[in-house]
């Protein structure tokens, strides 16, 4: 397996004009996230069928070449498992790849879990096994070992004809478009950015507070959120979760409260008085513009029965399919759908993702059946 490690802006652009003359390029990437927000990028892979490159952005002084190279809409991008890669890119290059396709999802249009793993995908179809020793090394030291190279190297060597295979299989499954669209999908997911204001609803146990008490967690968790992209600091690391759902139901007004509720003496000297402050704010703050209560599906009557004749739809489509259920539709799939049905009138810019592409017609007709029974 020969590679070239690409340390200099013009190797860059050698290589990216040469994966311009290929149908596809295989992309991966290597990074590091301990108490960062946004992933630190180590390494990036791409294998165009004649030249295998690693390149290394630590030295690269313009990655231009490679950007442009995402965008073009010629060549289609070929990753696996490709959310966080995804998530690299959408940081670093200010884009997504385009097009792109997944042989995770590829492999799950042909019956696999979506889970399923590129070492296990290779394996089954290339024949070889992979060493995976090295997934959870620092990619940000320098020198990179030679197992390390290789490891990185491997990755897209082996996806070129992975993807070959799979392709081979979708088209005859008669699933190339289904793909694309899931594909697709998966990226428009990814430009969506978190409202900082709406960032109160990821925090665990918030159906729990009162209205004025989520008014407190709505100010906290929207500024923990600009704070950590400010930082580039994760979250928990600003103020830990639990900590912010404390200040917000308890209604902390003073530093001695904080200490005895067990914030971090760290949260405390950097945060305390602006925390009690946006405590104290909140008492200023009209009732009526408050954020409603949050309503639970488990809470609506008749959840369970209605989640387990959607998941009996699904069984039904997965024995007609042969795909597996949690590709169909996954729980946060059927709880979209509930919500479509019961939280937001049907709103058709919120239509869910099981009545949507591919699955639509899998589904529609089935479900809003169900969904319309008094």
């Amino acid at each position: 397996m020969n590679f070239e490690i690409v340390t200099t802006t013009e190797q860059l652009r050698q290589r990216c004009e040469s994966a311009c003359q290929h149908a596809a390029v295989m992309l991966d990437t290597e990074f590091v996230r301990t108490r960062t927000l946004y992933p630190r990028l180590g390494l990036i892979q791409m294998f165009d069928g004649e030249y295998l490159s690693l390149i290394d952005p630590l030295e690269v002084q313009d990655m231009t070449p490679l950007w442009d190279l995402l965008r073009n809409q010629a060549v289609i991008k070929v990753l696996h498992a490709c959310g966080e890669d995804l998530e690299v890119f959408q940081h670093h290059a200010g884009c997504l790849p385009t097009p792109m396709l997944d042989t995770q999802i590829m492999a799950a249009f042909l019956g696999h879990g979506i889970s399923t793993g590129f070492g296990a995908l290779v394996k089954e179809y290339v024949g070889v096994e992979l060493d995976k020793g090295e997934a959870r090394t620092n990619w940000l030291a320098r020198p990179l070992t030679d197992k390390q190279l290789d490891y990185a190297a491997a990755d897209v060597h082996y996806l070129k004809p992975l993807y070959e295979t799979l392709l081979e299989k979708v088209e005859a499954a008669g699933y190339m478009e289904a793909l694309h669209q899931e594909c697709n999908a998966i990226m428009l997911r990814r430009t969506k950015v978190l409202d900082p204001n709406k960032a109160y609803l990821d925090i665990k146990n918030a159906w729990q507070l009162n209205t004025k008490q989520l008014a407190v967690l709505q100010q906290a968790a929207a500024w923990r959120v600009r704070e950590a992209r400010k930082r580039d600091i994760a979250l928990n690391f600003i103020v830990k979760e639990l900590h912010l759902w404390k200040l917000a139901r308890l209604e902390i007004k003073s530093r001695s409260t904080l200490e005895k509720e067990g914030f971090e003496p760290m949260e405390i000297q950097r945060h305390g008085n602006r925390l009690l402050k946006m405590v104290h704010d909140c008492d200023a703050i009209n009732c009526a513009d408050y954020p409603p209560k949050i309503e639970r599906l488990v809470d609506f009557a008749g959840y369970k029965q209605m989640v387990k004749r959607l998941k009996d739809v699904v069984a039904d489509v997965e024995l007609a399919t042969g795909l597996a259920p949690e590709f169909l539709a996954s729980k946060k799939q059927i709880h979209q759908l509930l919500s479509w049905a019961w939280k937001h009138q049907r709103a058709d810019e919120k239509r869910p993702e099981m009545l949507k592409n591919w699955r639509q017609g899998l589904f529609e007709t089935r479900v809003l059946s169900i969904l319309d029974e008094k």
